[in-house]
């Protein structure tokens, strides 16, 4: 398969997945809008009065970040399981591209970058709704892109994942419900690891949505729990984990072929 027919391969996955996305704005972009301006009226606004500031910020502008890197992973991640699960049952286009010359880092390259396009334009009108109720401060642009690309990056790789593995819509809502929510609430949206008791403090160490908050964080505040360079060397390490899983699922078809 020559690299033009690779790029072709790569842009109608990419295409077609775009286009689902804008035909359905209500269910993709509207739902991370409304729910991220609730967070900020009453995390922000109402309660952020009574905390004041934390890391010397004020509680609304500490929060913003974990909030935008809360809906980046759930989009990120949603949009790649469903439409994987979707090729699979309902479309059945997976068996097209399966029995197609296209390598199967192309298809992973199609679906995941569907994912990060929803996990980043979803990211960026979060942050237009919070300049409602707060201003921003940019400490480094370049590590708020670095840290935003690597979210939507690796959940849309978990997504992938268990879009491969799923055989009901159950199996898809389960995990954003019973895993990433937890995760996200663990891991430092609302407050500064350096306050939690005890073994709290090092048993957030091994939630990697830890590493992303305080990360993106970092770009906006110039403040962080743990080091920037050893943020992006876990998170590098578990993007490249992910995409090995999913390269040996695909290759060997597990999970796909029914």
């Amino acid at each position: 398969m020559t690299s033009y027919e690779q790029w072709i391969s790569f842009y109608t996955i990419v295409r077609k997945d775009v286009v689902r996305m804008l035909r359905i704005w209500p269910q993709t972009f509207l739902p991370a809008i409304v729910t991220s301006a609730l967070y900020f009226l009453v995390f922000g606004a109402f309660m952020g009065s009574r905390i004041g500031t934390i890391e010397g910020v004020p509680y609304i502008m500490f929060i913003v970040p974990g909030l935008v890197m809360m809906q980046a992973v759930m989009n990120s991640y949603t949009n790649v399981a469903f439409v994987m699960f979707q090729s699979k049952f309902f479309n059945r286009n997976i068996d097209e591209i399966l029995v197609s010359p296209t390598p199967p880092w192309v298809l992973i390259a199609g679906f995941v970058a569907g994912g990060v396009l929803r996990g980043v334009v979803t990211a960026l009108l979060v942050l237009l709704v919070a300049l409602v109720f707060t201003p921003l401060a940019i400490f480094n642009g370049f590590i708020i892109a670095l840290f935003l690309i690597l979210a939507s990056v690796i959940f849309a790789l978990g997504g992938l994942t268990n879009g491969v593995f799923a055989k009901s819509m159950d199996a898809i809502n389960i995990v954003p419900t019973f895993v990433l929510q937890p995760l996200v609430y663990l891991g430092g949206v609302f407050y500064s690891a350096k306050t939690l008791p005890g073994i709290w403090g090092e048993v957030t160490m091994i939630d990697p949505i830890f590493y992303l908050v305080n990360g993106f964080r970092y770009g906006f505040i110039g403040k962080s729990d743990v080091s920037v360079w050893l943020a992006i060397g876990v998170l590098c390490a578990l993007a490249a984990l992910l995409f090995a899983v999913v390269l040996y699922l695909l290759r060997t078809g597990l999970g796909l072929r029914q």
